[in-house]
């Protein structure tokens, strides 16, 4: 008997679905795409160059079993339903998937939903449409950039420099990676000074700072000048002012992509691969007591936009739960940004019902994590303002004034929900009255540095992406892995850092590629694939500007761009006696025969001496602890010491011990 047959992405998904549309459907999954270009044609590119950039797709081998499942399964179908994320990616995995199936347009519908719940699966089933070919073109015309780049890039530095590969939006990341490292390595620190003053009032400990002199800001530049302000205070410091003013705290919108994993980052400490992995998971479904649903829209977003459902759901969750005074409603203000794609809604909980309490018995310990953050986002974007009473306290000696501030809440509003994730350390401070003198203070003085611009983390990078316009959301997770990956940068306290290979591949693209791999080249492209899927430019019109200016900067650098590697070394192979040379790997360099394929033969590298700090090791008290380098997990280029008998004992210290420490250890046995 026919039926009607729903195609997903995701086989996740597809369990999620199959439970809400009964016997008279079948919901199966496309694991992604089903084909991609060839690699074939001019440079491998996989298109027409001459026909208008056509491309050419071949079937990917390990899909093409599903590919046969599906055909059989079209051939006993009444409908055939593309239900594909509902994104440009998505779309094109529709369009894919009507060519390669063969389906005719009154044999199928385009259906999207945003959201894996029933009431959204159903609506989505009354609501098909035709597959939006603006939208495939804008995909398959980044596919196009992406591949005639990437190939081009990646085989030049290949030969050229033995680096691994390059990219439209990864080479541009990696040049601000390296551009901020140089302005820290340019950085001259500048010498200052602050002076505080320390007081108790009331069991409150309090730190006020040096602020102005005779009214006018005061700046201190060595110890001399210090030493002259210390010698012109009195014993006795005066409140000569307080100040209060309330102010108005808004809450922030919902999430988008971008702003999730920023705070997923810096709130949480995930990095964007693990927070867009776990953010899949609570999309697709997770199996509570009675239902298996999706607990959230689509995390792959740039609006901020919330549903008239949600918001009513929510305002009447939040009027009674904390009263009307803490509803504020939508502000549709937020929702007015460029290239929004306002179709789709901003990450918020499917329910506002499915609070994180109600759900954390069927989460892991991070999915709870990461939805008690969307949760809390979504329902405060809608809550009231909070209002805060800023206080500042004026201390007074011989005209100099000391300064330290508070803060009161005086309406929490949607603090109620987000405060804990808000990190504000503000204290309200003590009653004092003008003219009260400190009893006991204490003066200090800080000698301090300037210090330079902060290293990119992953929440400031995926930052300074968005508001470059470098990339899209669903892009950034992956353009940095792949940075991590090639070794063109290393994380040291959670920070990128280049490697000597990602400066050098950086200034190699910046030396011969400056017109095509810079921040406003790159985001021009962006707003380019924007208008082509708003139907306001044409694709390979814009793929022919782009290829006559970036193919002859390809063969200038061919021709141009002196080759570093293999480096011939004087050294004979012991195997075949063909001359040694130093090539460059993915673990860096390395000596091997220059024969190759023929002779495989590798130099092994000299171990690395050992470091010895000749500290007995508390364990087995018959070795000493050395210095080592932790190369795998989370630790991965971090010093630990360990015993110099490992494996016979294997004591290891983050920390080299002390006799202080050893009761405290961290020792492993």
């Amino acid at each position: 008997m026919a039926k009607n047959l729903v195609i997903v992405e995701s086989p996740a998904k597809s369990k999620t679905i199959e439970k809400y549309l009964g016997s008279d459907y079948i919901v199966t999954s496309s694991k992604g795409h089903i084909r991609d270009l060839v690699t074939r044609g001019y440079g491998g590119f996989g298109v027409d160059i001459e026909n208008n950039f056509q491309p050419m797709y071949k079937i990917l081998k390990d899909k093409a079993p599903i590919v046969r499942e599906l055909k059989k399964l079209v051939k006993t179908s009444d409908k055939v339903y593309l239900a594909t994320d509902p994104d440009r990616e998505g779309e094109a995995i529709s369009w894919h998937l009507a060519e390669v199936l063969d389906l005719k347009k009154k044999d199928y519908e385009r259906i999207e939903f945003h959201e894996v719940t029933k009431t959204a699966i159903l609506n989505a089933l009354q609501n098909g449409r035709d597959i939006n070919y603006d939208l495939v073109k804008s995909q398959e015309s980044r596919r196009i950039l992406d591949r005639i780049i990437g190939f081009s890039l990646s085989k030049l530095l290949q030969r050229k420099i033995g680096s691994k590969s390059a990219g439209r939006v990864q080479s541009v990341a990696l040049k601000l990676i390296v551009d901020r490292e140089r302005e820290i390595e340019a950085f001259v620190p500048e010498e200052y000074w602050e002076v505080f003053l320390d007081f108790k009032e009331k069991n409150h400990k309090l730190k006020a700072k040096l602020a102005s002199y005779n009214n006018e800001k005061i700046k201190l530049t060595s110890k001399e000048e210090t030493d002259k302000v210390l010698n012109s205070l009195s014993d006795e410091y005066v409140v000569s002012d307080i100040l209060t003013k309330n102010r108005e705290k808004s809450s922030k919108e919902p999430y988008i992509t971008s702003t999730l994993q920023q705070d997923a980052s810096s709130k949480l400490g995930f990095n964007a691969k693990k927070t867009m992995m776990i953010a899949q998971k609570l999309y697709e479904g997770v199996e509570l007591k009675s239902e298996r649903v999706g607990l959230i829209t689509y995390m792959r977003t740039d609006s901020y936009r919330l549903s008239n459902d949600f918001i009513s759901e929510a305002k009447e969750l939040i009027i009674s739960k904390f009263g009307e005074k803490y509803y504020r409603g939508y502000n549709e203000v937020k929702n007015k940004g460029k290239n929004v794609q306002d179709a789709h809604e901003a990450i918020r909980p499917t329910r506002a019902n499915y609070s994180p309490e109600s759900v954390k018995e069927f989460l892991t310990n991070d999915e709870y994590k990461l939805y008690s953050l969307i949760y809390a986002r979504a329902l405060s974007s809608l809550m009231s303002n909070a209002l805060v009473e800023d206080q500042k306290l004026k201390i007074d000696n011989n005209g100099y004034i000391f300064e330290v501030g508070g803060e009161r809440i005086l309406f929490d509003g949607y603090m109620k929900i987000y405060g804990d994730y808000e990190g504000n350390d503000a204290k309200s401070l003590p009653a004092f009255t003008v003219g009260q003198i400190l009893k006991n203070p204490e003066i200090s003085s800080e000698q301090k540095f300037t210090s330079p611009a902060t290293r990119y983390s992953e929440a400031r990078l995926i930052k300074k992406m968005e508001e470059l316009g470098i990339g899209r959301p669903s892009t950034y997770a992956i353009t940095m892995e792949t940075l991590k990956q090639r070794n063109y940068v290393k994380m040291e306290k959670k920070m990128f850092v280049p490697t000597k290979q990602g400066i050098l591949t950086n200034d190699k693209l910046a030396e011969y590629f400056s017109s095509i791999i810079n921040v406003k080249y790159t985001a021009d492209m962006e707003e380019s694939l924007d208008e082509i899927s708003e139907g306001k430019k044409i694709w390979y019109e814009e793929l022919r500007k782009f290829y006559d200016e970036f193919m002859p900067l390809v063969s200038e650098a061919n021709e141009k761009m002196p080759k570093i590697y293999p480096v011939l070394l004087e050294e004979k192979c012991p195997n075949c006696g063909s001359p040694l040379v130093m090539r460059n790997g993915r673990f860096g360099e390395f000596a091997a025969c220059s024969a190759f394929p023929k002779c495989r033969y590798i130099k092994k590298k000299e171990p690395e001496p050992v470091v010895d700090t000749n500290v007995e090791c508390p364990v087995c008290h018959k070795g000493t602890l050395v210095e080592r380098i932790s190369k795998k997990g989370r630790s991965k280029g971090q010093k630990f010491y360990a015993c110099s008998r490992y494996p016979d004992c294997k004591a290891t210290y983050s920390n080299l011990p002390t006799e202080e420490t050893l009761e405290k250890s961290d020792s492993v046995e």
